[in-house]
């Protein structure tokens, strides 16, 4: 065959995710969008704030040139002043400075971008699963092997013991996503010291460097719990952000890599995260949106809308007798199935048209992702059925 095999392959081996936002896009217009209650995308229901637009009106009378022309491969250096000086205010001096950071399209290009720059072909990156399933394609497809490592099942921590024993002479990288996706635990600084050490004693008796890369787009989506600043913690730590959760923007595909200073590799790894970029054509994000985020870089989430949310859904599934876990952040809900077997009970819960998305492709069995960045009323009106779901289990 004349096409690349591989990219064909990840073609035909859709999104469980897509697939399941594509059917509720199908029933909506069959049936009315009502009587569909969708929690598969983890798209913002809260719309972005004011200064987004605001932003944009002002950038709109600038000079065509400068509004559309091209920027620097790594982004404004206005726009990444501005970053900088945010990260810098929350998280104390030394935290960042403009030439630290790569502007990119959202954070998939941010850990693509970040994984080509560390990885060599038959390195290892570990992933804590359950996990964003993206991760092993972009994993994959600079070279590496993903490597699954489940999460501590009773709280969702990181399995510190565990990571420690799956760690090789291969082992490259590490992924942490805090607040989590799909399971809305935040990661503890306990936890996160105890991931620290285990990863500077497998460096030292391997004598091999281990990379910890911090995926963030949730960060600011949280109940109330800390989120600690990972590259306090590790310091061969690389971050990875998108604004699309926190200014609800996930289709303008904006976000940062930032190369921490405090990086003992951080010279060598600045020109490979650029070298990334241009290798993968992932250069100049979206000019408009790097002009917004000098307007909007410290611009608060609509955290409470979330929250009303997360408390009419926990409150009427604990009702009903279903187990989950607590989210301490992001916007999805972990909920245990009434079956070993996720997609059957996936499959149950789409006749009554209750649409979370089945635990396998997050690579952990037995549970479903139910995304609560939907409207107040899709919740509310969804208790019947999940009432109904849960009695044809009895």
């Amino acid at each position: 065959m004349s096409i690349n095999e591989t990219s064909r392959a990840y073609g035909a081996q859709k999104s469980s995710i897509r697939e399941i936002a594509a059917y509720a896009g199908a029933r909506k217009a069959e049936i009315g969008a009502e009587n569909v209650f969708d929690f598969s995308l983890g798209n913002p229901s809260v719309p972005a704030p004011d200064a987004v637009r605001e932003s944009i009106e002002r950038s709109l009378a600038l000079p065509a040139a400068q509004l559309h022309g091209y920027t620097p491969a790594n982004g404004l250096p206005a726009a990444r002043e501005a970053v900088a000086a945010s990260l810098t205010r929350r998280f104390g001096d030394g935290t960042a400075s403009a030439g630290d950071l790569y502007l990119t399209c959202g954070a998939a290009a941010s850990l693509s971008i970040t994984f080509h720059a560390v990885v060599n072909p038959g390195d290892e990156v570990i992933v804590i699963a359950p996990y964003f399933p993206e991760y092993r394609v972009w994993i994959e497809t600079s070279g590496a092997t993903c490597v699954e490592v489940l999460a501590d099942p009773a709280t969702f921590q990181v399995d510190v013991a565990a990571v420690a024993a799956a760690i090789t002479p291969r082992t490259k990288a590490v992924v942490i996503n805090s607040p989590n996706n799909p399971v809305g635990s935040v990661y503890s600084r306990d936890n996160l010291a105890a991931l620290a050490g285990a990863l500077h004693e497998a460096e030292k008796g391997l004598g091999t460097t281990i990379y910890l890369v911090a995926d963030e787009p949730y960060r600011e989506i949280t109940y109330g719990a800390e989120v600690p600043w990972v590259p306090s913690v590790y310091d061969r730590t690389i971050v990875c952000y998108s604004y699309s959760k926190s200014l609800s923007l996930p289709g303008e595909r904006i976000g940062w890599v930032l190369v921490p200073p405090t990086n003992p590799d951080h010279d060598d790894l600045i020109l490979a995260i650029a070298g990334a970029g241009r290798k993968l054509g992932f250069v100049c994000a979206p000019a408009l949106f790097q002009r917004v985020l000098m307007d909007c870089v410290d611009c608060p989430s609509d955290v409470e809308a979330y929250a009303k949310n997360r408390r009419a859904l926990t409150e009427g599934l604990s009702a009903l007798g279903y187990e989950f876990i607590e989210p301490e952040g992001a916007f999805y809900l972990w909920v245990k199935a009434l079956e070993p077997d996720a997609e059957k009970f996936f499959e149950r819960a789409k006749a009554l048209e209750l649409l979370p998305v089945p635990s396998d492709s997050f690579g952990c069995p037995g549970w479903v992702r139910v995304g609560y960045c939907v409207s107040y009323e899709t919740i509310v009106n969804s208790m019947p059925a999940w009432k109904k779901l849960a009695a044809s289990y009895r």
